[in-house]
C-alpha cells in the first residue's frame, strides 16, 4: 500500500511543521501551501489522502475552500482548522460538507484521532442500503443522505415519529462510516434518573460520592472510537444539557471526581419524535446546543408517507417471521389503507401477532385486528386537527399583526404587550410567515 499524503493549507510557517512533524510520525507524507489559489492548483494535478486546512488565510476563507472541495475534490477528506472558541464557523464549515474540525491551540491527540478517521473514509464499508427499505420518494432521499453523512464526523440529528426506525438509521450511519469498527452506543436519554445522568454519562471516579465504590466508565468514554447515539435527546433537563455542549465543543470529558479531563472522541447522533425548534422557541431546550446537535437533520418519513413501501416491509417482516402464512388480497389492502400510528413498529407487531394466531396459513384482514374504519377515523381526526391548527394559526396571526401595528413595529414592545418574550415572538413572526417590516 502506498504511503498516504495529506495537503496543509496554512500561511503560519510553524503551523505548517508542527502538522508536517505529527502527520510524519504517523507515516504520512505532506504537501503544504500558505494560500487557497495554491492550494487548488495542488489539489487540481495531485491526488491527496486528506486536507487541514486553516479559516484564515490570505487570499480568501478556508469556508470557500471547504465549499469548493465538495465539487472539485469531492473524495478528498477535509477538516478546518478553528480559532479556539470559534463554535460557528466550525458548525459552518461541517454544514458545508468539512469531515471535522480542529480548535486551536492544536491538541495533538485530538488531531491524531481526525487523522486516523479520515483515511479510513475510503476504506470504511459499502452503504448496505437494504436496511432502509422502500422505493418511495421519502425513502430515496433518506438513503442518500445517509451515503452522504456517513463520510462526514459532523453531529447528526435524526427527526421522526416515534417507530420509524430512527435508531436503525443512526446505526446504518455509523455502520457505513470511518467508524464502523467502533463501538456503537445508544443511550435511551429519558430512561436515566436525573440524579444520575453526570456520573452515567461522564463517569466517576472511586469515592467521588457515597455509593461510588470503584471507579466507573461513562457512556460518552464507553463510546471513544466509534458513535455515541442519544436518543429522545429532547427529554435531557436544561443542566445537563450546559455539561453536553461542553463535550460536543471542546472534545473533553470530566467524570465525577476526577481532577482533570479526558479525550471524548465520539461522534455524536441524536434523535428525538419532538419539534426540538418548537422546545428552543419555548425555553425547554438550549439554542446553542440545538445548533451544535443540529449541523444535519435526517427526517425518517412516517409509514403513511411511503404508499406502496408497506407491501414491501411486510413481505419482509413475514420472511423474517420464518413463516409460511400468507396475507391475502383483503389483508394486504387493509393495510395499504391503514394510517399505522405507531408506524414501523406497530407494522411488525401486527402481523407477529397474526402470525401467532393465524391457524389457517392464510392471514385475512381480521386476523390483523384492525377495523377497516380505523384509517378512515385516523384521517378524518388528522384532517379536523389541521383545519384546527389553522384557525388557531390564523388568530395568532392577526394577533401579533395587531401588536406589531399598536407598537409602530417595535418588536420588543409588541412582545411586552402580547405577553411573548422578544425570542418567542420572532421564532412566531417566522413560524407563521408575517412581514414585520
Amino acid at each position: 500500500m502506498s504511503r498516504a499524503i495529506a495537503l496543509i493549507i496554512d500561511d503560519e510557517p510553524d503551523i505548517c511543521e508542527l502538522l508536517t512533524l505529527t502527520l510524519a510520525r504517523m507515516d504520512i507524507a505532506s504537501e503544504t501551501a500558505a494560500d487557497i489559489g495554491t492550494a487548488k492548483a495542488l489539489l487540481g494535478k495531485q491526488q491527496f489522502d486528506l486536507c487541514l486546512t486553516d479559516m484564515r488565510l490570505p487570499d480568501g476563507d478556508g469556508l470557500e475552500l471547504v465549499g469548493w472541495m465538495q465539487t472539485h475534490a469531492p473524495d478528498v477528506p477535509v477538516a478546518v482548522i478553528t480559532a479556539h472558541g470559534n463554535v460557528e464557523t466550525a458548525v459552518q464549515a461541517l454544514k458545508l460538507g468539512a469531515f471535522d474540525f480542529i480548535s486551536k491551540p492544536l491538541d495533538l491527540n485530538n488531531l491524531r484521532d481526525i487523522v486516523e478517521n479520515a483515511l479510513k473514509v475510503d476504506a470504511s464499508s459499502a452503504n448496505d442500503n437494504s436496511k432502509l427499505l422502500g422505493e418511495s420518494a421519502p425513502m430515496q432521499e433518506l438513503r442518500d443522505l445517509v451515503d452522504r453523512v456517513a463520510r462526514s464526523q459532523a453531529p447528526v440529528h435524526i427527526s421522526g415519529e416515534s417507530g420509524t426506525g430512527k435508531e436503525l438509521v443512526a446505526k446504518l450511519i455509523h455502520d457505513s462510516g470511518p467508524r464502523a469498527a467502533g463501538p456503537f452506543v445508544p443511550v435511551n436519554c429519558g430512561a436515566i434518573p436525573t440524579e444520575l445522568m453526570e456520573s452515567e454519562f461522564f463517569g466517576h471516579r472511586k469515592g467521588s460520592f457515597t455509593g461510588a465504590i470503584k471507579n466507573k466508565t461513562g457512556l460518552i468514554q464507553s463510546a471513544d472510537g466509534g458513535t455515541l447515539f442519544l436518543d429522545e435527546i429532547a427529554d435531557l433537563p436544561l443542566a445537563m444539557q450546559v455539561k453536553l455542549l461542553r463535550v460536543i465543543q471542546e472534545k473533553t470529558v470530566r467524570p465525577v471526581g476526577a481532577s482533570e479531563e479526558e479525550t471524548a472522541n465520539a461522534r455524536i447522533l441524536s434523535a428525538t419524535h419532538r419539534n426540538l425548534s418548537d422546545m428552543v422557541a419555548e425555553g425547554q431546550f438550549r439554542e446553542d446546543l440545538y445548533y451544535r446537535i443540529n449541523v444535519i437533520e435526517l427526517h425518517v418519513p412516517a409509514l403513511r408517507d411511503r404508499g406502496d413501501d408497506i407491501g414491501i416491509l411486510a413481505e419482509h417482516i413475514m420472511n423474517r417471521l420464518s413463516t409460511s402464512a400468507k396475507l391475502d388480497a383483503g389483508a394486504k389492502q387493509a393495510l395499504l389503507s391503514y394510517a399505522f400510528p405507531g408506524n414501523v413498529r406497530e407494522l411488525e407487531n401486527m402481523l407477529e401477532r397474526a402470525v401467532t394466531l393465524c391457524s389457517s396459513g392464510t392471514i385475512s384482514e381480521s386476523d390483523l385486528n384492525m377495523r377497516t374504519q380505523t384509517s378512515i377515523q385516523t384521517d378524518s381526526a388528522s384532517t379536523a386537527n389541521t383545519n384546527l391548527g389553522d384557525q388557531v394559526e390564523d388568530v395568532q396571526r392577526q394577533a401579533i399583526v395587531d401588536a406589531l401595528e399598536k407598537t409602530r413595529y417595535n418588536k420588543t414592545a409588541a412582545a411586552k404587550l402580547l405577553g411573548l418574550s422578544f425570542r418567542q415572538l420572532r421564532y412566531r413572526i417566522k413560524k407563521l410567515g408575517i412581514d414585520a417590516g
